[in-house]
Order: C-alpha cells, then structure tokens, then sequence
C-alpha cells in the first residue's frame, strides 16, 4: 500500500470510527435497540458505573435498565481520539449527558467513554466499552420551556 493509500485509508478509518461514537449516542438517546449489531459485535464487554456486561443481550438489558426510567436522554460526545492499530483501535470521547426525569426535574453527567473496536466485515464496531464517570447531580428544577 502506498503512502497516499495509507492515509486515505486511515482518514475513512477515522471518519467512521467517530460516526460509529455518535451513534452509539443516538443509539442511546432515541432507542434504537434494533441498530445493536451496526454499532457492537455480538461478543461486546461494557463496564459502567451501572454494572458490566457480556454480550449484547445483556448490553441490551444494563442500557434499559438505566435509561429507560427517563424522559428522554440527550448524550453528547467530544475531544474524541482515536488511536489506529490495523484492524484495531482504541478510541476516548467525553461524554455530557443530560438526562430528563420528567416535565420538573433535570439531571446532568459527565465521564469519558474508552470504546475498543475492531474491523469486521460489516465495517468498523464496538468490542469493548469502559464509562468512567466524572460528575452526577442531584435533580435540577427544570424551567418551563
């Protein structure tokens, strides 16, 4: 592979690899359960503060078990670094979060995101994910909107 070809394909490797970050988020935020195997492999390893899962049943289970007693959730991801190895990659985004308790409460949290991802046929997925959270409030009154 030449230099050129190299980069190019390094920058789709990188373009892709932020996409498949955001939507996780949206995967998230508007449970879209049945995009799963787009955006994991079956095998997939979460940790988070809500516990750890093996697979993508129980991926399923842990995300449902934390966001569905909101409203609605609204995660944004940022300052994401990708690291290439071959058909690996490491990747670190922040992440914010904003998460609605109802039509009077508000909550907010941060932590960074730590995916692993490998290259499959499909195209790039998530293998492996750590949330380390950084911050949570206590409800916040929501102003009227």
């Amino acid at each position: 592979m030449t230099t050129t070809e190299q980069l190019l394909r390094d920058l789709a490797d990188r373009a892709e690899l932020a996409d498949l970050v955001a939507r996780h988020s949206v995967w998230i935020d508007e449970g879209r359960w049945d995009e799963t195997d787009r955006i994991f492999t079956a095998d997939v390893t979460t940790t988070s503060p809500r516990g750890t899962a093996h697979g993508t049943d129980e991926l399923l289970a842990l995300v449902k078990k934390g966001h569905d007693v909101f409203a609605q959730t609204v995660h944004n991801k940022a300052n994401i670094v990708i690291d290439l190895d071959g058909d690996t990659a490491k990747v670190r985004a922040t992440d914010t979060a904003l998460f609605v308790v109802d039509d009077t409460a508000v909550s907010l949290a941060a932590g960074i995101a730590y995916y692993e991802a490998r290259r499959t046929d499909a195209g790039w997925r998530i293998s492996g994910l750590r949330i380390a959270p950084a911050a949570l409030t206590a409800n916040i009154d929501r102003a009227a909107i």
